[in-house]
């Protein structure tokens, strides 16, 4: 296959390169060399110094980490932070907004959503920093960002009074850097139509870029930070550390928030490491990974698909159950890529459809294995479910699982024909494909979502809310690993 076609096969989450072994012949470097450099194996000493018994006022029972006086000064903080929050948002709606945001850039804003939403809520009433023309542009970015993120609607023609009478944003904005930095992280919140925004994110963008080299060393990597990573389109758990180090010295209340952040980054940390070698053991005891050689073995990257979907550290048991799904995600995309023949993978997906593991004695040992394994680990799950929830998520569950295989075999058929589609049809196919709706769909049980028989008839399609992120990020997969698929293909067949 040309190195070109290959892109357009892979999928999210990210495969190997498209290699169907229709025979055993595959070669066995080729093989190697793809998963070395898909390693995200758990290592086999990283439970030896997690050994300190803890529990915290979280929500979850901790095993590992974290000392006693770490609970004892999070619970102070936690009040002096409160108290706080209620005093300034009350006294200086600015510094409220101030204050929230960096609530949020520190990961620990999830503590303070009832405050939060009360004091946004008075805000979003407010309208004098929209028609007044007060405010300057870092405000008024800041408060756009702010509301539009929870949802409320904030007319984006506010902007437009930092522009001349020729529609250009005014020269003088060109030294505000840190309102430039707000207004490009407000235009990441704009809707279709929204020209102004538009503009607003190419102007702040191509102005900050050519102000990098005159700044100041701790403002240029903020505003670095700012551009590769805006607020709206990542996941504070992630960034909180570049935020914690650019973030010194900005309020008057940045020292007590950083504590508290330290505190609370050991008590997820903890709680997430006991997570992880859950995750391992299952893993370990499943015993797929010494049966599939083929497949990838990267319990620790499935593990953090789960902790960024379902972050809230009370919802231990959603992340592990979460986590159980997406590895077979990987595992199955890995039969249809990697190893599995096409009459074999036809044979597979019927298996999957029945679902009746008293019939499987005509699939090759392997497929068997999975089988059973993919069974017992769906019906645990919606064991689960039924007890917590008391609702019946089998036939919807088994239903994405053939889905997902039916759209794999499609895959696998195009190749194996030397078929191309047309885009439309492969981005219909590819939005299953994905594995978002199967994650998803699991993940809507697992929180106790489908207790409601409309609900439920909801998830027996792909409804638009799981096939509009679905699409989102079957294309933005596909953008951005067109780069990461040429550099794998050099490596792993021309040695």
């Amino acid at each position: 296959m040309a190195s070109g076609t290959l892109i357009a096969y892979t999928r999210l989450p990210s495969s190997p390169t498209k290699i169907q072994a229709a025979t055993r012949n595959t070669n066995i470097r080729t093989t190697s060399a793809l998963h070395n450099i898909y390693s995200w194996r758990i290592p086999e000493t990283f439970s030896s110094s997690i050994t300190k018994p803890y529990e915290h006022g979280l929500g979850h029972s901790c095993k590992f980490s974290v000392q006693d006086d770490y609970r004892i000064k999070h619970a102070q903080k936690f009040s002096e932070i409160r108290r706080l929050l209620c005093m300034v948002t009350e006294e200086n709606p600015l510094d409220g907004l101030i204050l929230i945001d960096t609530l949020q850039r520190l990961n620990i804003d999830y503590h303070f959503q009832d405050e939060t939403k009360a004091f946004l809520e008075r805000n979003s009433m407010n309208t004098t920093v929209e028609h007044d023309g007060s405010g300057n542009l870092y405000e008024l970015a800041l408060h756009f960002r702010l509301l539009r993120q929870e949802g409320y609607y904030v007319n984006a023609d506010i902007f437009r009074r930092f522009k001349d009478e020729e529609g250009n944003f005014r020269p003088e904005l060109n030294e505000d850097v840190k309102g430039l930095m707000g207004l490009y992280e407000a235009s990441q919140l704009r809707v279709e139509g929204e020209t102004v925004l538009d503009e607003a994110e190419n102007y702040s963008r191509q102005v900050l870029h050519a102000q990098l080299a005159n700044l100041d060393e701790n403002v240029a990597r903020s505003v670095e930070n700012t551009l590769k990573s805006p607020h709206h389109k990542s996941h504070a758990k992630f960034i909180a550390k570049n935020n914690f180090n650019n973030l010194k010295n900005t309020n008057r209340w940045i020292n007590i928030l950083r504590e508290f952040a330290v505190l609370d980054f050991k008590i997820l940390q903890a709680i997430h490491q006991e997570e992880i070698l859950e995750v391992s053991k299952w893993w370990e005891d499943l015993g797929l990974s010494k049966e599939f050689k083929f497949a990838r073995d990267q319990p620790l990257k499935w593990y953090m698909w789960a902790m960024a979907a379902v972050p809230d550290p009370s919802h231990s048991q959603q992340r592990l159950e979460l986590t159980k799904a997406i590895s077979f995600i990987y595992v199955i995309d890995d039969i249809f890529d990697v190893y599995g023949s096409l009459d074999e993978l036809h044979l597979f997906t019927e298996a999957i459809k029945r679902w009746d593991i008293s019939n499987i004695g005509h699939l090759p040992r392997y497929m068997q294995i999975c089988l059973m394994a993919l069974y017992k680990v769906t019906n645990e799950i919606c064991y689960k479910v039924y007890k917590e929830h008391g609702s019946n998520s089998i036939g919807i569950l088994r239903k994405t699982w053939t889905s997902l295989c039916e759209a794999f075999f499609v895959e696998a058929r195009w190749f194996a024909k030397g078929d191309l589609p047309d885009s439309e049809e492969y981005l219909r196919n590819g939005i299953v494909s994905s594995g978002v709706h199967v994650l998803l769909v699991h993940l809507f049980f697992l929180l106790g979502e489908g207790s409601k028989d409309e609900t439920i008839n909801l998830m027996d399609e792909i409804p638009t809310m799981i096939l509009s992120p679905a699409k989102i990020l079957r294309l933005w997969d596909d953008l951005g690993s067109a780069k990461v698929t040429q550099t794998m293909v050099s490596k792993c067949f021309y040695f």
